[in-house]
C-alpha cells in the first residue's frame, strides 16, 4: 500500500523555507541636510532589518551610518538655474552612470533624498524598470509650480514630506504622500540651553553674540558672504562689544568664506570680532542673541533653537530674472519660519533688498529689542511641537511598508497623514 503523499505544510515543517535575504536600499542625497536625513533613515531601517545593505551617493554622515558611497554628495551641490546649467553635462553623465549601477545592484527600493532636479529623473527611470521608488523631502510645491506634484508622483511610488501642508497638495493629484515630521524637530529640545551652549563655545556671558551663516554650499557663500561681511562691519560700528561666530559646514565652505573675508575691504576689522568654527551650527545658534543666515534648512534650525533671525536670499541675476519673468514664485513668504507660522514673524531680505545696510539694520532691531525676540518664543514652540513626530522612524516604517507591498507581503496599515 502506497504511503499518503506529504502535504505542503508537512514538507514545510520538515524543510522550513529559508528566510528572505535582508533588503537592499540605494539612496542618493545631495547636500549636508540630505546627508543628515539619510543617516537617520539608515539607522532606523537597520533597526528593522539588521542585515540591510545601503549604497549610493551620500556624505560623511551616511558613510558613518554604514552606507557604501559610490560618489560623494558634494558632486550634486550646485545652486540656482545658471549654476546648474554650467554643470549640466557632468551631472547628466553622473545620473546615467549611477542609475544603471543601481539597477544592476537590484535594490528593494531606491530612496532619493531631496535634490529633486537630480533624483526625480533617477526615480522615474528606475520606476519604469520595476524598482520601488521613494522621494524623501518634498520639493516646495506649496511655494511654486504646484502641479509638479503630479509629475513627482510619476517618479516616486511614495513621497515622504517633512511639513504638514504638503500631503494635501499631493492628494489633489492622487499621489501617495505621507507627513513624517522633521528630524531636526525630534533632535532639538523644546527649551534650548543657551547658557550651556555659551559654556561649550567658551563665549562671554555678557557680550551680545551674532551667529552668522552665509550658507552650507560654496555657491551660496560666494553669493552672500560679501554682503554678510559688510553688514558685520556696520554692526560692529554700532555695537563694538558684539561677538560674531560663523560655523562652517565643511572645509570647502570654510575655505571659500575665508578667501572672501581676506579679500574684503572690511575683512581685517571683522576678523578681529569673528570666530570661525567647524560645524556646530546648532550650538552656535542656541548660544546667540540673533542669527543672520541664508535661506534654507538652517532657518528651520534657527527657529527650533528659538532664536530671532534675519533671513537672506540671493541668486545670480540670470536665475532671478528667469524666476521673475516666468512668475515661478507663488507665495508671500519664502523663509520657512514665516511659511510655517503663516505670517511674517522674521525679516526676509531677497535679492535687491539683501544689502549690507538692510541686513545690519534688521539684526540691530533684534539686538536692541529683546522683548521682540521673546515674543517669538510661543510661536516657535508651537511649530516645533507640530513637527516633532519621530520622523526617521516614521519614514523607515513607510519604506518598509512599501517594499512589503511590492513583495506581496502583509503590509502594515497606512500611516496617518
Amino acid at each position: 500500500m502506497n504511503a499518503p503523499a506529504a502535504t505542503p505544510a508537512a514538507i514545510d515543517a520538515i524543510f522550513p523555507a529559508a528566510p528572505p535575504p535582508p533588503p537592499r536600499f540605494a539612496l542618493i542625497a545631495g547636500e549636508a541636510s540630505g546627508d543628515l536625513l539619510g543617516a537617520g533613515l539608515i539607522e532606523e531601517l537597520r533597526r528593522r532589518h539588521p542585515g540591510a545593505e545601503f549604497v549610493g551617493i551620500g556624505g560623511e554622515q551616511m558613510r558613518a551610518a554604514g552606507m557604501d558611497t559610490w560618489f560623494d554628495a558634494g558632486e550634486l551641490a550646485v545652486m540656482g538655474l545658471s549654476e546648474v546649467l554650467k554643470h549640466l553635462p557632468r551631472l547628466l553623465r553622473l545620473r546615467r552612470d549611477v542609475r544603471q549601477r543601481i539597477l544592476d545592484w537590484k535594490p528593494d527600493a531606491f530612496i532619493g533624498i531631496d535634490a529633486p532636479d537630480f533624483n526625480l529623473g533617477v526615480e522615474r527611470w528606475l520606476k519604469q524598470r520595476g524598482v520601488r521608488t521613494v522621494h524623501y523631502v518634498s520639493p516646495s510645491v506649496w511655494a511654486w509650480r504646484r502641479k509638479r506634484a503630479q509629475k513627482i508622483g510619476r517618479s516616486a511610488d511614495r513621497v515622504l514630506c517633512l511639513f504638514p501642508m504638503e500631503p494635501p497638495i499631493y492628494a489633489e493629484y492622487g499621489v501617495d504622500a505621507r507627513f513624517v515630521g522633521h528630524p531636526l524637530a525630534d533632535e532639538m529640545p523644546i527649551h534650548p540651553d543657551r547658557d550651556g551652549a555659551r559654556m561649550t563655545l567658551g563665549l562671554d556671558d555678557e557680550a551680545p553674540i551674532l551667529a552668522m551663516l552665509p550658507g552650507s554650499r560654496v555657491g551660496e557663500i560666494e553669493t552672500l558672504a560679501q554682503d554678510f561681511i559688510a553688514a558685520a562691519a556696520v554692526l560692529l560700528a554700532a555695537e563694538p562689544r558684539l561677538g560674531i561666530v560663523a560655523p562652517m559646514a565643511s572645509a570647502r565652505a570654510r575655505g571659500a568664506f575665508e578667501r572672501i573675508l581676506d579679500a574684503h575691504p572690511d575683512g581685517a576689522r571683522v576678523r578681529r570680532a569673528l570666530r570661525i568654527v567647524d560645524r556646530g551650527a546648532r550650538t552656535v545658534m542656541v548660544a546667540s542673541d540673533a542669527v543672520l543666515l541664508a535661506s534654507g534648512t538652517a532657518t528651520l534650525e534657527a527657529m527650533l533653537a528659538k532664536r530671532p533671525m534675519v533671513v537672506a536670499y540671493k541668486v545670480s541675476p540670470l536665475t532671478y530674472a528667469l524666476v521673475k519673468r516666468l512668475g515661478m514664485l507663488k507665495v508671500d513668504h519664502y523663509a520657512l519660519p514665516n511659511v510655517l507660522a503663516g505670517e511674517p514673524v522674521v525679516p526676509e531680505l531677497m535679492q535687491h533688498d539683501c544689502t549690507p545696510e538692510n541686513l545690519a539694520g534688521a539684526v540691530l532691531r533684534w539686538l536692541r529689542d529683546p522683548a521682540a525676540g521673546a515674543a517669538l518664543l510661543p510661536k516657535f514652540q508651537r511649530i516645533h511641537l507640530e513637527l516633532k513626530r519621530d520622523a526617521s522612524a516614521r519614514a523607515a516604517d513607510a519604506i518598509v511598508e512599501l517594499i512589503g507591498e511590492g513583495a506581496g507581503a502583509d503590509a502594515k496599515p497606512p500611516m496617518a497623514p
